[in-house]
């Protein structure tokens, strides 16, 4: 991971409001990294974030939007993690409301437990990571090997 990180940001439906709290209590921060987020909740950050850059009379910010996560964006977010192009993600799902698309959520957190991304699943983590002393600087994750699955052979 470069200095610069690639962070995820996504919320369920009831996780919106507590999301865009979050985003904007930690804007500074936030606004020296690369942003990704899925469907409503990208143009919302991106919303959220732009009225505290107003208040500072500074430049633009551009947040990169996926799919909404019911139409794909979680499967679009998965593969940016299987690509190396996410560093953390930072996602408030809903452990209240049965979704939709509960496979694709499923999915997404094995797949970033698989790559071993840091992934915050409620405000708490996400606070303990945004005020991490690795989000500044460069960092090498240790990744397993998982070349033995692959190369395993079933017999039947």
């Amino acid at each position: 991971m470069k200095k610069v990180k690639r962070i995820a940001l996504v919320a369920h439906d009831n996780r919106k409001k507590d999301l865009i709290e979050w985003v904007k209590w930690n804007s500074d921060v936030l606004l020296k990294h690369i942003l990704i987020s899925t469907g409503t909740t990208g143009s919302l950050v991106e919303k959220a974030l732009q009225e505290e850059l107003l208040e500072k009379t500074e430049g633009e910010v551009q947040v990169t939007k996926l799919k909404s996560g019911p139409l794909g964006g979680d499967q679009q977010l998965g593969a940016l993690i299987s690509e190396g192009k996410v560093d953390l993600i930072i996602f408030l799902w809903d452990p209240m409301q049965p979704q939709p698309h509960d496979v694709d959520v499923k999915a997404l957190l094995r797949i970033s437990v698989l790559y071993n991304v840091p992934t915050a699943c409620n405000r708490s983590t996400a606070d303990f990571i945004i005020s991490s002393p690795l989000l500044d600087r460069e960092y090498e994750p240790v990744l397993k090997d998982y070349s033995g699955y692959i190369g395993r052979t079933f017999q039947f």
